[in-house]
């Protein structure tokens, strides 16, 4: 069985920098790097390097930055078969400035992600026939995503909806989810509620349900999260690491949790390795080539004493 995720692919033009510049001010920086990233693109990655089979639908251009995305992708062991080329868009590009403290801004421009139609993913689940997860995100086509879900129902796959970034997200796409992940800027988005604390979290996670979705995951940064199931709730505490990137931490919590459950985990124990895949994410540069192996994921689990449902070898 296997996780197919449906979703942007990018390019990251990653600039570091002690501090941000303000509106009109020019500053030094310390270095740039050309990175793969795209929300889709990095949770088929997570997916694939913790050791379940990934399939990527998405679309990028007919370029060299679409030619350097789709072998990062084939070096994870992601399949890329579904992967669109587009012929009147150029590749996704996303503009990332990050500061001392491993705090983001970003500029995204959508460019090929926007190709991405439903045909395009009709063809692809039409040739899908052993998925058991659903990931997808806000940064390709509304009516697309949402096509994409109507077909997981229909095929009895589990949806994750991560309504990110805040942006794009849609109400409309809840109906056809069975659970959602939405960090702090996503959830005040949807509902107006600033989840701040464990409180709040609860309140969102009501809302939700009273809109027809009863399994939630509501993210707070570093004051953990909460899992919240028909009414049942438990808090999920954060982990603490030296941060130096967080572009990425909530793909690698998703594509995390997706193979958990794809293993059989129940949501809670997901939840807990999800938090464990994500901290190790913001220990490394690149929403991508910082996302870890589950070998790496173990041997961080193990230096911190930490359990978790999701083993590839028995050395937790």
């Amino acid at each position: 069985m296997n996780v197919t995720v449906v979703g942007s692919i990018n390019i990251d033009t990653v600039a570091v920098t002690d501090k941000y510049p303000k509106r009109g001010q020019t500053i030094f920086g310390n270095k740039i790097e050309y990175l793969p990233g795209g929300k889709g693109a990095n949770q088929a990655t997570a997916v694939a390097r913790l050791g379940k089979s990934a399939n990527m639908i998405g679309a990028i251009g007919n370029d060299i930055y679409g030619d350097k995305l789709v072998d990062s992708l084939k070096e994870s062991n992601v399949n890329t078969y579904f992967i669109k080329r587009s012929d009147s868009l150029a590749t996704g590009t996303a503009i990332i400035t990050i500061d001392q403290t491993a705090e983001n801004t970003m500029l995204v421009l959508k460019g090929a992600n926007e190709d991405l139609n439903i045909n395009d993913v009709e063809n692809a689940f039409n040739k899908i026939h052993d998925s058991e997860v659903l990931l997808v995100q806000m940064e390709v086509p509304q009516d697309t995503v949402i096509r994409a879900m109507q077909l997981a129902k229909e095929k009895g796959m589990y949806v994750i909806l991560d309504p990110a970034p805040a942006e794009g997200i849609t109400i409309k796409a809840l109906d056809y989810a069975d659970i959602v992940t939405p960090n702090r800027q996503e959830t005040y988005y949807m509902l107006g509620i600033d989840v701040v604390d464990i409180d709040n979290a609860l309140m969102a996670a009501e809302t939700f349900e009273n809109m027809g979705i009863k399994n939630s995951i509501i993210k707070m940064g570093d004051k953990g999260s909460v899992v919240y199931q028909s009414g049942e709730w438990e808090y999920i505490p954060s982990i603490s690491v030296e941060a130096v990137d967080s572009v990425g931490a909530g793909d690698a919590f998703a594509g995390a949790l997706a193979c958990a459950i794809t293993n059989g985990c129940d949501l809670v124990s997901a939840a807990h390795f999800a938090t464990a895949v994500g901290a190790l994410k913001v220990t490394k540069l690149g929403a991508q080539m910082g996302i870890p192996t589950i070998d790496e994921v173990n041997d961080f689990c193990k230096k911190k004493g930490l359990t978790h449902c999701y083993l590839k070898e028995s050395s937790v």
